[in-house]
């Protein structure tokens, strides 16, 4: 009888290589996929006989018997197929006999190092790994750390280890191992201890090591040390070279701080503050926005400038943890959005992490030219030059944008089932050559497992994107209004116009008539009780009949606006409001020819003063609660006041008092803001949840007889509720041209935009803030100042605790984000610059911000005042804020 001889179990080593052989590596790696379901692939196994291994201190006969160890630990390569996945490809896969969990990799556009059997490094291509692997002996010690050098040409390497620091040229290695010859590196420190990490400066000349708590800085020339830094009380754990100071070392160590050093001189710069309670990981210096990044254990990330004059302030500080949940459900949100025939990524992945790891922690940070990856058509205005970062985690990696402060896209290992590495212990990530797509070499956590994957980043972050909803969308008017338009309403007074006009003739004609002086209808007057009087402010009727303005303007108020001075950076008149008893001014607007000033009074009071501030006030009271908002008619004759009494007053400026008020009969809740639209035809405001078109009349006209009838007029002609019902913080439109879009916050932290031409809401922005936004401004510029069409389409928004965000209503995205001023209890205002340069905002520190589009900081800080600045506004016609 012959007994079937038992199969034994492989191991977990065995079982992860057959896997392997099995094409998990090479094949399509799609979310939600499995190893199984891809066709068998033919692998292509590497052997260490092609080339013969090279050792830079020891003989070809140790290079042989290490050739042969390295057989044994690499296992199987898994090669390239030659297809490519629309996401991710894993490209190499190697098992190795030591762990390599907490080692420093090396990653470029070309080539990609790695410790492969203790004190051996292995150079991979990274087009195609398995093309004859470079296999580098010279250590002693197990290698601890790798680095590629900044310099095209000569390609250098440079890995550190306990007893050397040595530094390869690629070049020559590779063509010695083709002639048969041992590859030999330059040995430029000794004995330095435990290196955590390496750096190269820009032009290869020097090496930062960090070992143990000190910095050596090293000549890979002359192999002496040029300086050796020392101040951090824990093991220094990253340093990066400045890329325009060369002499210039910025280091982060698990002390929790960073300090900038000048190894020319050995002297410390700047020391910060602990900045956690967990240690300092990676470090990355960008030299296009000159900002400081640096990452925790604990998921968390901190953002300085390194700009001249800033000392090294803190831009923001980001949770990892939060934006990465808030990415999840802003991309659920687009995927309940879609069609039903459109392919919906799977989410299965997103779930599970829902009760995952707490923390993530940023192993490693790359630089990634996003602007140069995506269509033209999918970058907003402002974010032509901004540049987004590589954040490699644990569990994934994840793409986040340097100016808006959010992530472009995610991804997690465990949403591809056949990826190798589902818990990374350390990466290193580079951009291609091309930019369209990306390199990222994975060391596993609990394995011993290192793997290289090819990422394609157009179709990573287009897949993730936002439903675009709101495409097509513009401020500039794009076709006719519609027949069905509410913007088409007129009234039975204005279509009979034409009739009512009287001929011409000499204004005492024009002016006399006949008023009755009793009751009785047959009595009337000679008309000589009254003076003759001119009617000389008439509403535009017709835009198109006229070139002339409707208010003379002084010659000072029409020149063009000067665009060289256009920031204010010192107070020039200051003003004490001291009509009654004390108030704050709760908001603040220029006139649209710059020559007035309103200001709305928390003593239920309005004002109007000078541009320049001299004279005395024009007071304006009759409200019963603070004044909300002010707004300026198009031709600066009307002021439009809206209280918290749930009343809006019309006033006019030539007569110093209101002419229409409008009150809770119209409005079933208290009105939230308002403002003059479409050239003053319409008024806006919002009442609940409620956005209603108003169109009014007034009449200054005086009748002795019905002196308290009230000839001025207001009507509702179209309303329409927000999504979901929810309660209107904040409106804004553009009211110095035609424009069908209204701009709309609601108190569930959403935006919404509503075309008033196709009388519909078109588009919804989910999670904006993570607070009710109190405000909304939009880059109106002026009548003095000339834009181009598409600045017009940039708009931002402000939330206490939350900061300022710039928005393109194009894409509806975020384009950048300001964090520098404190704003955590009083709604604080904030306003555009004529020239749409700048944006100014209040603070709770008595302070106004100014922060210029392009850049994430502060450019400027105004002081003078002795409490919150909850308002401030920009003059149309000259260079000056008044706040």
């Amino acid at each position: 009888m012959i007994r079937k001889r038992k199969r034994k179990r492989p191991g977990p080593l065995a079982e992860t290589t057959r896997g392997c052989g099995r094409g998990a590596a090479a094949a399509v790696l799609v979310p939600g996929s499995c190893a199984e379901d891809q066709p068998h692939r033919r692998l292509r196994e590497v052997l260490s006989a092609r080339l013969p291994a090279a050792g830079g201190v020891s003989s070809r006969k140790r290079g042989r018997e290490s050739r042969s160890q390295m057989e044994d630990a690499r296992g199987i390569l898994c090669a390239d197929g030659g297809c490519l996945g629309d996401v991710l490809t894993e490209k190499g896969l190697v098992a190795l006999k030591e762990p390599v969990a907490h080692v420093q990799l090396a990653c470029s556009a070309q080539y990609c190092a790695f410790p492969a059997d203790g004190n051996t490094l292995c150079v991979w291509s990274t087009e195609d790994p398995s093309h004859q692997p470079l296999t580098l002996g010279g250590h002693h010690e197990p290698v601890t750390a790798v680095a590629f050098g900044n310099a095209a040409s000569p390609h250098l390497l440079c890995s550190a280890s306990r007893d050397h620091v040595i530094t390869w040229r690629l070049h020559e290695c590779r063509q010695k191992a083709l002639q048969g010859l041992t590859p030999r590196g330059l040995v430029v420190g000794t004995l330095l201890g435990k290196v955590l990490c390496l750096r190269l400066s820009p032009d290869d000349r020097a090496a930062a090591v960090c070992a143990g708590k000190k910095i050596f800085v090293l000549d890979t020339a002359s192999r002496s040390t040029l300086a050796e830094l020392e101040g951090h009380r824990g093991a220094v754990t990253a340093a990066e070279f400045c890329p325009w100071q060369t002499r210039i070392i910025v280091s982060v160590s698990e002390d929790r701080s960073f300090k900038v050093w000048d190894h020319h001189v050995e002297s410390l710069i700047y020391s910060s503050s602990v900045l956690t309670a967990s240690p300092l990981l990676s470090l990355l210096i960008h030299a296009g926005s000159r900002q400081l990044v640096t990452g925790c254990a604990h998921g968390q990330l901190w953002i300085f400038s390194l700009v001249e004059g800033h000392h090294y302030r803190c831009v923001t500080r980001v949770d990892l943890k939060k934006k990465r949940e808030s990415f999840s459900r802003r991309t659920e949100s687009r995927l309940c959005s879609l069609p039903e025939d459109s392919p919906h990524p799977s989410t299965d992945g997103w779930k599970e992490r829902e009760e995952a790891e707490a923390s993530l922690p940023v192993l490693g940070l790359a630089s990634c030219a996003l602007s140069v990856i995506l269509p033209a058509e999918c970058a907003g205005q402002s974010s032509e030059n901004a540049v987004c970062l590589w954040i490699g985690s644990s569990v994934g990696l994840f793409l986040f944008n340097l100016a808006s402060f959010e992530l472009e896209a995610a991804l997690h290992y465990k949403d591809f089932r056949s990826l190798s590495i589902q818990v990374a212990g350390s990466c290193a990530v580079e951009s291609g050559a091309g930019g369209d797509k990306a390199v990222c070499l994975l060391a596993s956590l609990l394995g011993r497992k290192i793997a290289l994957l090819e990422i394609h980043v157009a179709a990573l972050v287009t897949s993730q994107r936002r439903h675009a909803a709101g495409r097509g969308l513009s401020v500039l008017p794009r076709a006719h209004v519609l027949s069905t338009s509410p913007l088409r309403f007129r009234p039975a007074e204005e279509r009979a116009q034409p009739a009512l006009q009287a001929p011409s003739g000499s204004a005492g004609q024009r002016a006399v008539k006949d008023r009755p002086l009793v009751f009785h209808s047959k009595v009337r007057s000679s008309g000589y009780a009254s003076t003759p009087r001119t009617t000389m402010f008439l509403p535009k009727t017709n835009t198109r009949s006229s070139g002339g303005r409707s208010l003379p303007r002084s010659h000072g108020h029409s020149k063009e606006y000067p665009l060289e001075l256009s920031l204010p950076t010192r107070v020039h008149k200051q003003l004490v409001l001291a009509h009654g008893p004390p108030a704050a001014a709760t908001c603040v607007q220029y006139s649209g020819d710059g020559r007035w000033l309103a200001c709305g009074l928390a003593n239920h009071l309005s004002l109007v003063l000078r541009a320049d501030l001299a004279g005395t006030p024009t007071v304006f009271s009759g409200h019963d609660r603070p004044v909300s908002t002010v707004c300026w008619s198009q031709d600066s004759r009307w002021l439009l006041s809206a209280s918290q009494d749930g009343t809006l007053r019309l006033w006019s400026l030539r007569r110093a008092e209101h002419v229409l008020c409008v009150g809770r009969d119209m409005f079933s809740k208290p009105v939230g803001s308002a403002q003059f639209y479409y050239l003053d035809a319409f008024i806006l405001s919002s009442s609940g949840p409620e956005l209603q078109l108003l169109r009014h009349h007034m009449d200054t006209s005086k009748d002795e007889i019905r002196r308290y009838r009230q000839k001025s007029w207001c009507r509702r002609v179209f309303r329409l509720r927000t999504t979901g019902a929810t309660g209107i913080t904040s409106l804004s439109a553009v009211n110095d041209f035609y424009s069908y879009l209204v701009l709309a916050a609601g108190r569930n932290r959403t935006l919404e935009v509503f075309d008033l031409n196709a009388a519909r809401s078109a588009a919804v922005i989910v999670e904006a803030h993570s607070r009710p936004v109190h405000q909304i401004c939009q880059n109106k510029g002026s009548s003095s100042t000339t834009l181009q069409p598409l600045l017009y389409n940039l708009f931002a928004t402000t939330a206490a605790g939350d900061g300022l965000k710039l928005w393109d209503v194009r894409t509806l995205r975020c384009e950048r984000c300001f964090e520098g001023h404190p704003n955590h209890g009083y709604p604080c205002g904030i306003a555009f610059s004529p020239c749409g340069r700048y944006v100014a905002s209040g603070a709770d520190d008595r302070h106004v911000y100014m922060y210029d589009v392009g850049s994430s900081t502060f450019s400027h800080r105004l002081a003078g005042h002795t409490d919150t600045v909850t308002g401030v506004a920009f003059s149309p016609s000259v260079p000056q804020a008044v706040c």
